[in-house]
């Protein structure tokens, strides 16, 4: 574990528990980037020539990675954009469930379009919540982080399948940007239909990069008017038939950010999803007793059997500042302070922190 924490700098100087709000990157690949700059630099259009084979490798890492099909998959700069081109293809009026104080870039895409809206509460019992909005409000859509930025609650996939299973019609839209890179993830055997996500958190691939999959049995009911000649992979004649995921990369694609986001994928294989998985189940449900035993630990968090690598705890201004002068990063999220833990972060760090509390 030593040498995992020689990779990321950052851990040797502060006790880093601040993931959930920006990821960090390993030496690997600064020095990946560097490479590849220096390709840039010396053989400008030349190297650029090749810009296709390599992001058509990173979307081959991608579908591996996620177990999804290549015409299932997108690369696209951030959740956000990959959303609301998805959006612009859905027409208006559909009814849309989302989660109360979810991530602003799901629920504001659709309240600031014309769709009838309506909302279930996140609280202990998020699945049930859900569940009765579904049998009230009966929804076209339903749109939500798997697990919450403001306190790590994170959906039951199981109760997933079975909603869809009861609900074959309805459309299930994920934000995946808070967890992907924490567990193995199966797009394909999933009930979601469509998950996107920024990889600057977890999956520890720097800003700029991100992913969207979209299964091929509901292509056919979402239109994105979203073109570009890249939608076309250049080709003229081609505009009349672009691919439907092409209509999420419209543009040209940076080989610096996308190749980061395949060396990223790279190294957490080498490392393994499994292993990766198994050892954060460990750290944070140490974490987890640990909070509850000090009642810190919001009430919604504590009363849930799963967890994320998430947690919202018991502090104001003061304590933040606290945090922060004895070197422990972390953000101020709702009504406390947010911390989480990834592969990077250790029991030391855990005990860090519980001391200062």
């Amino acid at each position: 574990m030593e040498d995992l924490r020689n990779l990321f700098p950052v851990t040797k100087t502060h006790t880093y528990l601040n993931t959930a709000s920006a990821g960090l990157v390993s030496t690997k690949l600064v020095q990946w980037r560097s490479e590849h700059d220096k390709k840039l630099l010396q053989q400008g259009s030349i190297f650029r020539d090749t810009h296709r084979a390599i992001l058509d490798g990173v979307c081959d890492q991608v579908c591996n990675f996620f177990s999804a099909s290549k015409h299932e998959v997108a690369l696209v700069p951030n959740f956000s954009f990959g959303f609301n081109t998805l959006l612009e293809g859905i027409p208006e009026g559909k009814k849309v469930l989302l989660l109360s104080h979810d991530y602003p870039s799901i629920n504001w895409a659709f309240e600031h379009r014309d769709f009838n809206v309506c909302y279930a509460e996140v609280d202990e019992n998020l699945e049930q919540n859900i569940e009765v909005a579904v049998a009230r409000h009966k929804p076209d859509i339903f749109a939500f982080s798997i697990v919450q930025y403001l306190n790590g609650i994170k959906i039951d996939f199981n109760f997933l399948k079975q909603l869809k299973a009861y609900h074959p019609d309805l459309l299930l839209v994920a934000d995946g940007t808070q967890y992907l890179g924490t567990e193995p993830f199966n797009f394909t055997e999933s009930a979601i239909d469509v998950l996107g996500g920024s990889c600057y958190k977890w999956m520890l691939s720097g800003y700029g990069n991100g992913v969207f999959m979209v299964k091929e049995a509901v292509q056919h009911s979402i239109h994105p008017s979203t073109i570009g000649f890249n939608s076309a992979n250049g080709i003229f004649s081609a505009r009349e038939s672009i691919p439907f995921m092409k209509r999420f990369e419209p543009g040209h694609q940076d080989t610096l950010t996308y190749g980061s986001l395949g060396q990223s994928i790279r190294f957490l294989e080498e490392f393994g999803a499994d292993k990766i998985s198994e050892k954060l189940q460990l750290l944070c449900g140490k974490a987890k007793e640990a909070f509850i035993e000090k009642g810190i630990l919001d009430l919604a968090s504590a009363r849930r059997e799963n967890f994320s690598t998430i947690f919202n705890i018991t502090g104001d201004e003061n304590l933040f500042q606290k945090l922060k002068n004895e070197n422990i990063i972390c953000s101020q999220r709702g009504k406390g302070l947010r911390v989480g833990f990834h592969i990077y972060n250790t029991e030391e760090d855990l005990h860090k922190l519980l001391c200062v509390l």
